[in-house]
């Protein structure tokens, strides 16, 4: 039986995936701060199903107090879920948690890691926000990082951790870099999030710029699906994947699409485009389906619809 760690267990993407790994049979510890980034009761909520689990351990804890030499004993898979999140939130005085949560505690991880006789992969949560404003569409691996943000900054430099505890202790590294993922339990601060719960109360949502911005969205069962591969193919050691949904979608066609499934429209508010925001992300995931045999499965329509009836069924 697999031993896994999954830091931010009880994070959008980390619960997800500490369910799949309940599914298949892995022993699980989660280890989650519960910090005040978001209202924690959602966090339970979110290990609700997991915690009754008799293979689920959860700690809860700082990653950079945890004794994680004697954590790692026996682990043979680390997904290391567990960031300080948020664009907009990492300018100014907040950029202290960030490089804290986002950098200090992978280097921790990591140097334990070193050390971990059975470990078999460790897989890091990386964004599409380390690319900025690409100048290349859909966007490769190979194009040169420039974020646009302190918040893509700190996960640019986490990642090139990763490359390094490779290339120099063989730490068996990979990094899986997310493109706009989004589902049930998607964060609160999120924009697919924010715009539903507006929608159910008929209030206004607001769009940053003028609606023309594109992302590549990604399905949460798609990301989990990506991590799972990658935590089993030989070939993924040391490299580096782009997570994406498969298309990339201008924000008035979601939002006109939201308003397909909830049956009708949605008022909209526009405020000056947010700084660090990119204008558009596009994700080439011809590597990802080479190597891991990644394959995004569920449509914007789908995935939007599932996210809707979990919105209704967590605010209504």
């Amino acid at each position: 039986m697999t031993l896994s760690v999954v830091t931010g267990a009880a994070g959008f993407i980390g619960s997800h995936l500490v369910e799949a790994l309940l599914e298949r049979g892995d022993r699980v510890i989660g280890v989650d701060q519960f910090n005040d980034y978001y209202d924690s009761a959602l966090k339970w909520k979110n290990l609700a199903h997991s915690l009754s689990h008799p293979n689920f351990k959860l700690i809860e804890a700082d990653i950079q107090t945890l004794d994680w030499n004697a954590l790692l004993t026996d682990v043979e898979l680390i997904y290391h879920q567990a960031a300080q999140a948020g664009v907009r939130s990492s300018w100014g005085a907040g950029f202290r948690t960030y490089t804290e949560q986002n950098i200090n505690a992978t280097q921790i991880l990591l140097e334990a890691a070193k050390s971990a006789k059975h470990l078999q992969r460790f897989i890091y949560a990386s964004s599409s926000s380390i690319y900025g404003n690409a100048e290349t569409l859909p966007t490769a691996e190979t194009l040169c990082p420039q974020p646009v943000s302190p918040y893509g900054i700190t996960k640019l430099a986490a990642e090139q951790l990763c490359g390094l505890y490779y290339q120099n202790f063989g730490v068996p590294t990979c990094s899986l870099r997310y493109f706009t993922v989004y589902g049930q339990r998607q964060r609160p601060d999120m924009g697919f999030h924010k715009f539903l719960k507006a929608a159910l109360r008929d209030e206004a949502i607001v769009i940053y710029g003028d609606g023309q911005q594109t992302r590549d969205f990604t399905f949460v069962s798609d990301a989990i699906a990506a991590n799972l591969a990658a935590a089993t193919t030989p070939d993924a050691v040391g490299q580096i994947f782009n997570i994406g949904g498969g298309s990339r979608v201008v924000l008035t066609d979601v939002i006109a699409t939201m308003e397909t499934i909830i049956g009708r429209s949605i008022r909209q508010e526009r405020i000056e485009t947010a700084i660090g925001d990119a204008r558009h992300t596009s994700a080439d995931v011809s590597k990802a389906k080479r190597i891991l045999n990644y394959q995004p499965e569920v449509s914007l329509k789908e995935g939007l619809t599932h996210e809707w009836e979990w919105i209704r069924s967590l605010y209504q």
